[in-house]
Protein backbone atom coordinates (compact mmCIF):
# COMPACT_ATOMS: atom_id res chain seq x y z
CA UNK A 1 0.00 0.00 0.00
CA UNK A 2 1.31 3.24 -1.07
CA UNK A 3 1.45 6.32 1.21
CA UNK A 4 3.49 9.46 1.93
CA UNK A 5 7.05 7.50 3.19
CA UNK A 6 6.39 6.36 -0.71
CA UNK A 7 6.63 9.51 -2.46
CA UNK A 8 9.34 9.98 -4.59
CA UNK A 9 11.60 13.34 -4.67
CA UNK A 10 9.96 14.43 -8.35
CA UNK A 11 6.53 14.15 -6.38
CA UNK A 12 7.58 16.30 -3.47
CA UNK A 13 9.06 18.41 -5.42
CA UNK A 14 5.97 19.14 -7.57
CA UNK A 15 3.64 19.68 -4.48
CA UNK A 16 6.13 22.71 -3.28
CA UNK A 17 6.09 24.02 -6.76
CA UNK A 18 1.90 23.85 -6.84
CA UNK A 19 1.61 25.24 -3.11
CA UNK A 20 0.49 28.80 -2.66
CA UNK A 21 1.38 31.16 0.45
CA UNK A 22 -1.90 32.71 0.15
CA UNK A 23 -5.57 32.15 -1.80
CA UNK A 24 -6.62 35.19 -3.08
CA UNK A 25 -8.17 38.59 -1.76
CA UNK A 26 -7.03 42.20 -1.84
CA UNK A 27 -3.82 42.75 -0.30
CA UNK A 28 -3.67 46.41 1.76
CA UNK A 29 -0.48 48.52 0.32
CA UNK A 30 2.25 50.46 1.95
CA UNK A 31 2.79 53.52 0.64
CA UNK A 32 6.52 54.90 1.54
CA UNK A 33 6.04 58.13 1.17
CA UNK A 34 3.85 58.13 4.18
CA UNK A 35 5.61 56.03 6.13
CA UNK A 36 6.40 57.21 9.79
CA UNK A 37 9.75 58.53 11.01
CA UNK A 38 9.97 55.63 12.96
CA UNK A 39 9.51 51.83 13.11
CA UNK A 40 7.04 51.23 16.12
CA UNK A 41 4.30 53.31 15.33
CA UNK A 42 3.79 51.19 11.95
CA UNK A 43 4.53 47.56 13.68
CA UNK A 44 1.84 48.29 16.31
CA UNK A 45 -0.28 49.48 13.60
CA UNK A 46 0.39 46.33 11.74
CA UNK A 47 -0.20 44.28 14.32
CA UNK A 48 -3.56 45.70 15.28
CA UNK A 49 -4.28 44.90 11.67
CA UNK A 50 -3.17 41.61 11.36
CA UNK A 51 -5.06 40.98 14.65
CA UNK A 52 -8.41 42.67 13.27
CA UNK A 53 -8.40 40.61 10.23
CA UNK A 54 -8.53 37.38 12.27
CA UNK A 55 -4.59 36.43 11.86
CA UNK A 56 -3.83 33.63 14.10
CA UNK A 57 -1.50 34.12 16.77
CA UNK A 58 -0.27 37.60 15.51
CA UNK A 59 1.53 38.30 18.43
CA UNK A 60 3.59 35.37 17.72
CA UNK A 61 7.35 35.67 16.39
CA UNK A 62 10.35 33.53 15.69
CA UNK A 63 13.30 34.45 17.81
CA UNK A 64 17.08 34.00 16.13
CA UNK A 65 19.87 33.61 18.84
CA UNK A 66 23.18 32.66 18.17
CA UNK A 67 25.54 30.79 20.67
CA UNK A 68 29.21 31.28 21.42
CA UNK A 69 30.49 30.10 18.52
CA UNK A 70 28.03 31.70 16.13
CA UNK A 71 25.64 28.66 15.50
CA UNK A 72 22.18 30.07 14.95
CA UNK A 73 19.13 28.74 16.54
CA UNK A 74 15.19 29.60 16.00
CA UNK A 75 12.46 28.98 17.99
CA UNK A 76 8.95 30.86 18.08
CA UNK A 77 7.81 32.81 21.13
CA UNK A 78 4.75 35.26 22.16
CA UNK A 79 5.84 39.07 22.20
CA UNK A 80 4.75 40.23 25.36
CA UNK A 81 5.03 44.04 24.59
CA UNK A 82 6.71 46.55 22.14
CA UNK A 83 7.17 50.26 23.74
CA UNK A 84 9.87 52.79 23.19
CA UNK A 85 12.53 50.40 25.05
CA UNK A 86 11.95 48.01 22.86
CA UNK A 87 10.39 44.43 21.80
CA UNK A 88 9.65 42.31 24.53
CA UNK A 89 9.34 38.80 25.73
CA UNK A 90 10.24 36.20 28.31
CA UNK A 91 12.15 32.86 29.04
CA UNK A 92 13.80 30.98 31.56
CA UNK A 93 17.56 32.65 31.93
CA UNK A 94 18.91 28.91 31.75
CA UNK A 95 16.91 27.99 28.46
CA UNK A 96 19.22 27.29 25.44
CA UNK A 97 17.97 31.11 24.35
CA UNK A 98 18.93 32.54 27.96
CA UNK A 99 22.33 30.81 27.62
CA UNK A 100 22.82 32.28 23.98
CA UNK A 101 22.00 35.61 24.91
CA UNK A 102 24.07 35.42 27.84
CA UNK A 103 26.68 34.57 25.46
CA UNK A 104 25.99 36.51 22.43
CA UNK A 105 22.99 39.59 23.87
CA UNK A 106 22.11 40.37 20.22
CA UNK A 107 18.94 38.74 18.35
CA UNK A 108 16.41 38.50 15.45
CA UNK A 109 12.41 38.57 15.48
CA UNK A 110 10.67 37.64 12.68
CA UNK A 111 6.75 38.24 12.08
CA UNK A 112 4.92 36.76 9.47
CA UNK A 113 1.02 37.57 8.58
CA UNK A 114 0.31 35.42 5.47
CA UNK A 115 -3.02 36.98 4.94
CA UNK A 116 -2.02 40.18 4.75
CA UNK A 117 0.97 39.41 2.66
CA UNK A 118 3.31 41.15 5.04
CA UNK A 119 6.35 40.81 6.99
CA UNK A 120 8.52 42.50 9.92
CA UNK A 121 12.42 41.66 10.76
CA UNK A 122 13.62 43.35 13.67
CA UNK A 123 17.65 43.27 14.64
CA UNK A 124 19.26 44.22 17.51
CA UNK A 125 20.89 44.08 21.27
CA UNK A 126 19.10 42.07 24.01
CA UNK A 127 19.08 43.16 27.57
CA UNK A 128 17.58 41.60 30.48
CA UNK A 129 14.99 43.24 32.26
CA UNK A 130 15.30 43.66 36.67
CA UNK A 131 13.73 40.63 38.91
CA UNK A 132 10.79 42.79 39.66
CA UNK A 133 10.07 43.42 36.13
CA UNK A 134 10.45 39.83 35.05
CA UNK A 135 8.13 39.13 38.06
CA UNK A 136 5.53 41.39 37.22
CA UNK A 137 5.57 40.11 33.33
CA UNK A 138 4.77 36.57 34.80
CA UNK A 139 2.14 37.83 37.14
CA UNK A 140 0.38 39.54 34.09
CA UNK A 141 0.10 36.02 32.40
CA UNK A 142 -2.39 33.44 32.35
CA UNK A 143 -2.35 30.42 35.02
CA UNK A 144 -2.26 28.35 32.36
CA UNK A 145 1.21 30.19 31.66
CA UNK A 146 2.90 30.72 35.02
CA UNK A 147 1.54 27.13 35.43
CA UNK A 148 4.35 26.08 33.01
CA UNK A 149 6.50 28.28 34.06
CA UNK A 150 6.32 27.06 37.40
CA UNK A 151 6.23 23.30 35.78
CA UNK A 152 9.76 24.00 33.76
CA UNK A 153 11.66 26.29 35.95
CA UNK A 154 15.20 26.10 35.22
CA UNK A 155 14.92 23.42 33.05
CA UNK A 156 13.38 24.02 30.05
CA UNK A 157 15.33 23.09 27.05
CA UNK A 158 17.10 20.13 29.48
CA UNK A 159 16.65 16.41 28.42
CA UNK A 160 13.44 15.05 29.95
CA UNK A 161 13.71 11.51 31.19
CA UNK A 162 10.05 10.67 30.14
CA UNK A 163 6.60 12.32 29.72
CA UNK A 164 5.00 11.01 33.27
CA UNK A 165 7.87 12.91 34.63
CA UNK A 166 6.84 16.11 32.90
CA UNK A 167 2.82 15.40 34.05
CA UNK A 168 4.04 15.35 37.36
CA UNK A 169 5.94 18.61 37.44
CA UNK A 170 2.72 20.45 35.95
CA UNK A 171 0.45 18.80 38.69
CA UNK A 172 2.38 20.07 40.89
CA UNK A 173 2.66 23.46 39.23
CA UNK A 174 -1.15 23.42 38.64
CA UNK A 175 -1.72 23.16 42.36
CA UNK A 176 0.96 25.41 43.33
CA UNK A 177 -0.80 28.38 41.03
CA UNK A 178 -4.60 27.51 42.94
CA UNK A 179 -2.69 27.99 46.15
CA UNK A 180 -0.56 31.00 45.38
CA UNK A 181 -1.69 32.87 42.30
CA UNK A 182 1.10 35.08 42.42
CA UNK A 183 3.96 32.61 42.55
CA UNK A 184 7.37 33.50 40.37
CA UNK A 185 9.61 31.63 38.46
CA UNK A 186 13.05 32.91 39.78
CA UNK A 187 14.50 32.07 36.60
CA UNK A 188 12.04 33.46 34.74
CA UNK A 189 13.56 36.62 32.62
CA UNK A 190 11.70 39.29 30.88
CA UNK A 191 14.35 40.35 27.98
CA UNK A 192 13.76 43.74 25.55
CA UNK A 193 14.87 43.91 21.75
CA UNK A 194 16.25 47.63 21.37
CA UNK A 195 16.37 47.76 17.63
CA UNK A 196 18.93 49.28 15.18
CA UNK A 197 17.03 47.59 12.12
CA UNK A 198 13.40 47.30 11.12
CA UNK A 199 12.10 45.97 8.11
CA UNK A 200 8.70 46.25 6.80
CA UNK A 201 7.47 43.71 3.38
CA UNK A 202 4.72 44.26 2.19
CA UNK A 203 3.73 41.44 -0.61
CA UNK A 204 2.11 43.22 -3.84
CA UNK A 205 0.26 40.80 -6.08
CA UNK A 206 2.44 41.42 -8.88
CA UNK A 207 5.34 40.71 -6.94
CA UNK A 208 6.55 44.13 -6.73
CA UNK A 209 7.17 43.95 -3.57
CA UNK A 210 7.67 46.80 -1.19
CA UNK A 211 10.43 46.60 1.28
CA UNK A 212 10.99 49.29 3.49
CA UNK A 213 13.90 49.38 6.23
CA UNK A 214 14.79 52.03 8.83
CA UNK A 215 18.10 51.97 10.27
CA UNK A 216 19.32 54.00 13.48
CA UNK A 217 21.66 56.97 12.40
CA UNK A 218 25.26 56.48 13.08
CA UNK A 219 26.26 56.92 16.53
CA UNK A 220 22.50 56.47 17.21
CA UNK A 221 21.07 54.61 20.45
CA UNK A 222 17.63 53.91 22.04
CA UNK A 223 16.03 57.61 21.52
CA UNK A 224 18.25 58.70 18.44
CA UNK A 225 16.94 59.19 14.92
CA UNK A 226 16.39 56.84 12.46
CA UNK A 227 17.26 56.49 8.40
CA UNK A 228 14.45 55.29 6.15
CA UNK A 229 14.94 53.28 3.38
CA UNK A 230 13.57 51.28 0.17
CA UNK A 231 15.32 47.96 -0.72
CA UNK A 232 15.00 45.82 -3.77
CA UNK A 233 12.58 43.18 -3.64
Amino acid sequence: MGGVDDETAEEFRALLRGLRVRDGGELPALDPATAPDEPLPLFRRWLREAAEAGVPGPHTMTLATADADGRPSLRTVMLHDADAHGWHFGTHRASRKGRELAARPYAALGFHWTALGRQVRIGGRVTAAAPEESAADLRGRSPAALTAALAGGGRQSEVLGSYGELERAFEAARERVEREPDATAPSWTLYVLTADEVEFYQEEEHRRHVRLRYRRAAGGDEGGGWLRELLWP
